[in-house]
């Protein structure tokens, strides 16, 4: 008997194949059965579709059934256990995370006084406890998020590890620790490394530090994610030395959050994935992009300018002014640009940096896969953290018709899944985890905005995540209980 059947759906199945309609069943944690209705069925199969043999069923009313999206950079690291409802994530369609982006991760973490920028984006000192990835691992079994969460290992957490003063290359001695904590992480099941080299916490490291880190990778199949170091003018060199490094180790690069910021720098994503499609011919070289032209950190005095917007989501020094933008603030204070950021910091900002077309050409490139990047401790945060998955479906599919739905759940399931080695997520086939979404195609959208950005998306009828019904769209009715059944993905494994 099925434990579930979800009639009458209309199935994208994340491999960029056409769609075709369908009855999908389940049993337990695992997708059993796919009877498409153009199919000649044995008597046996049609038995094992009718009603009444399955403890649930879900008439799906023709909407599409799609694998759960895979959400390829957030930092979610402390945050699916402090809040293991993941509400932001799993009211979008997200059934896994991959956690540990742009050289900051929860683990392994030592740390001795307050988290260094940009550790300080997952949370405070006291939400960094798990000094062996294995603590984290287990923290988060424990815990049983509403998501899936698989885990990078971030550079700038291993620095901060060993080095007493971030703000220089490390020594031949720490980058052995380094590698040590490194190699013990990957035999644990993190997925790799990533490296967030624009931070003036990272900034300082050579090439050559990196390098030495990259060669732990290959043994375990791991991969190797990069904040590049520049995302101005300097882009191209900066990418040039991602790919060295992932050459130099032999393993695949991904590009985080692929943009060309700054207005001197708009248009020229021609150039930037013109040099991903040469590299790619001989390297796996590939990126992710959330779909906004604004991005989202800690304030930066390197990119503190009057070229475009700057917001202030908040301040640990001057609270009052959050949800502000940076050039009211210095009017207010009678004050330089620079001299109200300086006054702000710690602090955090959304930046509109980028130009609206960079963004749909990178989105439409066929090596981008989707990733929010929100900040789920940010109290005012980006409106990608609630909305940036349904905005890819209505806005830019639906909408702007930038591809097909095909491609567009691809971006965000079977390609994602692929990149990071997570078996048998990511497809809607028979033998797969029941990770699903259920969403109206003529309705999905982001609801979320830069001034409401705390808002559950349109469209999602309901979510699945290892079998189990664990969302469904506020107030429909719901024939099943909700629960939390995230698990941890360790590379590889099923």
């Amino acid at each position: 008997m099925l434990d579930t059947l979800i009639q009458h759906v209309c199935v994208v199945d994340g491999s960029g194949r056409p769609r075709y309609d369908a009855d999908v069943g389940i049993v337990e944690d695992r997708i059993v059965v796919i009877q498409a209705k153009s199919d000649v069925q044995s008597d046996g199969a049609r038995q094992a579709n009718r009603p009444e043999q399955a403890k649930q069923v879900i008439d799906g009313n023709g909407w599409v059934l799609a694998p759960g999206f895979i959400d390829v950079h957030t930092h979610d690291d402390t945050h699916v256990i402090r809040f293991p409802a993941c509400t932001p994530k799993i009211s979008q369609g997200v059934t896994t995370v991959i956690v540990g982006n742009c050289g900051i991760s929860a683990s392994p973490a030592v740390l001795a006084a307050s988290p260094p920028d940009p550790m300080n984006l997952l949370g405070e000192q006291d939400d960094f406890v798990y000094p062996a990835f294995s603590d984290y691992v287990d923290a988060v079994e424990r815990t049983t998020p509403a998501v899936n969460v698989a885990a990078l290992v971030g550079h700038t957490t291993l620095r901060n590890n060993v080095m007493d003063d971030m703000y220089c290359a490390a020594s031949v001695e720490e980058v052995a620790a380094m590698k040590q904590a490194l190699s013990v992480a990957l035999s644990q099941g993190a997925l790799g490394l990533s490296s967030g080299l624009a931070y003036a916490s990272a900034k300082e490291a050579p090439t050559a530090e990196v390098m030495a880190l990259v060669e732990e990778l290959a043994a375990y199949k791991g991969i190797y994610t990069t904040h590049l170091r520049t995302e101005f003018e300097g882009i191209l060199d900066a990418m040039e030395e991602a790919f060295q490094t992932g050459k130099h180790g032999n393993v695949p690069v991904v590009v985080s959050h692929l943009k060309c910021a700054g207005a001197k720098n708009w248009g020229r994503t021609h150039d930037v994935l013109a040099l991903m499609e040469r590299t790619f011919a001989t390297q796996d070289v590939s990126c992710d992009c959330y779909p906004y032209s604004a991005s989202s950190s800690t304030l930066d005095l390197a990119q503190v300018t009057d070229a475009f917007e700057i917001k202030i989501t908040w301040s640990e020094r001057m609270p009052e002014h959050a949800n502000k933008r940076l050039s009211d603030i210095a009017a207010e204070l009678g004050v330089s640009l620079h001299d109200a950021a300086r006054a702000l910091q710690p602090a955090g900002a959304v930046y509109h940096c980028m130009d609206e077309a960079d963004v749909e050409r990178v989105l439409q490139h066929r090596l981008t896969a989707i990733g929010s990047d929100g900040l789920p401790n940010d109290p005012h945060p980006h409106p990608r953290l609630w909305g940036a998955f349904p905005k890819v479906l209505g806005h830019y599919c639906r909408e702007r018709e930038l591809f097909s739905l095909e491609e567009a759940v691809h971006k965000m399931t079977g390609m994602s899944a692929a990149r990071f080695n997570l078996r048998d997520r990511g497809i809607l086939r028979e033998g797969a985890y029941a990770d699903l979404v259920l969403f109206d195609p003529d309705t999905v959208d982001a609801a979320a905005t830069f001034d409401s950005p705390i808002q559950v998306a349109k469209g999602i009828k309901q979510v699945w995540v290892n079998g189990q019904a664990s969302w469904c769209e506020p107030n429909t009715a719901v024939t099943q209980n909700i629960t939390r059944a995230g698990r941890f993905l360790k590379r590889g494994c099923v």
